[in-house]
């Protein structure tokens, strides 16, 4: 039997709640570039952007929109676009889109970034501790971005940190003996200075000790 297309409704949501309200304009465009798909995204996850909630996919399964349509969105619509593609299921796509975001400061653009930190694939999180240098200097409009983010998200980046150590001990530890030496672990210490820096007080750890940590279940892993 022949697959059809998924309702364009359902993508629509998907699109317009990934983003604050005032981009609804920007996330027609967006929307309209995107290519059919026979799979709807995967559930949602929520987080608080300047006072607002978004709802991101865990999954994206549309296939990448041709370069000539991409150049006819503006930049903040290209941005959008990408922020997307950070939840296709492919992860060299997430990876290609991530690269072009990195630099924005943009906040919504930063729930992205940061649940892409509690994911499996190491060269991501490698991309994105070189993408987020200045994150150690203090002061940086880039740390009070993601201290920012962070201080509004606490269950989020709690929750972040557990996947990071769930997925070391899963795939890692044998190249990684110890967690300070992954790098998921050194993007945990900048984001959580970044938040003491914001908040002025220190940021709880959430990680529990090596010895302690859990295989990651199917819920952890997307």
């Amino acid at each position: 039997m022949v697959q059809l297309p998924q309702d364009r409704s359902t993508l629509a949501h998907t699109v317009a709640g990934a983003f604050p309200a005032h981009l609804s304009e920007d996330a027609g465009k967006v929307l309209a570039v995107l290519p059919e798909t026979r799979f709807p995204p995967t559930r949602h996850f929520e987080a608080e952007v300047r006072g607002e909630i978004v709802a991101l996919p865990a999954r994206l399964y549309n296939e990448e929109p041709d370069a000539a349509s991409v150049r006819r969105l503006n930049r903040t619509q290209q941005e959008m676009l990408h922020c997307l593609y950070t939840r296709q299921s492919d992860g060299h796509v997430r990876q290609r889109h991530l690269e072009t975001i990195l630099e924005s400061m943009q906040p919504w653009i930063v729930p992205f970034v940061m649940r892409l930190t509690g994911e499996y694939v190491l060269e991501i999180l490698e991309v994105i501790r070189e993408g987020l240098d200045d994150l150690a200097v203090a002061g940086s409009a880039r740390r009070s971005l993601y201290g920012e983010f962070i201080a509004h998200n606490p269950m989020f980046f709690a929750r972040t940190e557990r996947r990071v150590v769930s997925y070391w001990t899963c795939y890692y530890r044998g190249d990684y003996p110890e967690f300070g030496t992954y790098p998921g672990s050194a993007l945990m210490e900048a984001f959580r200075a970044a938040a003491t820096e914001y908040s002025g007080r220190q940021w709880p750890r959430n990680t529990p000790a090596p010895s302690a940590v859990r295989r990651p279940t199917g819920l952890d892993i997307v």
